[in-house]
């Protein structure tokens, strides 16, 4: 259900910049969404499709940019993704992992028409 107020963020963040740029019409939204980071893409899309009308990015797509995982091992430095939910390191099969990427969950761009 958080991406009920992700995306109205995700809107009003939207609607601040395109009237600071002075635009018309907001074309495109490129959001980056990881794989850690609990967002759900389908969900996204629906809740933005019902909360665009009435607005200037009424007919604006979203398009979705995947970061998979990223894990790095403490006692050994190597990064690497995860194969399975047991999160051990590849190379020397320690469990002392921190999460180094995959919980983005941002607007990278815009494009808007003046």
């Amino acid at each position: 259900m958080h991406e009920l107020a992700i995306t109205q963020n995700l809107l009003a963040t939207v609607l601040k910049e395109a009237k600071a740029a002075h635009a018309e019409k907001v074309t495109t939204i490129v959001l980056v969404v990881g794989e850690l980071s609990g967002a759900v893409s389908d969900c996204i899309q629906f809740y933005f499709d019902v909360l665009k009308k009435g607005t200037i990015a009424e007919t604006a797509t979203i398009e979705f940019k995947a970061v998979a995982a990223q894990l790095k091992c403490r006692d050994c430095g190597l990064k690497f993704k995860p194969e399975n939910e047991i999160w051990s390191c590849p190379e020397c099969h320690k469990q002392n992992i921190e999460i180094v990427g995959g919980r983005d969950c941002f607007i990278e761009s815009m494009e808007v028409e003046p």
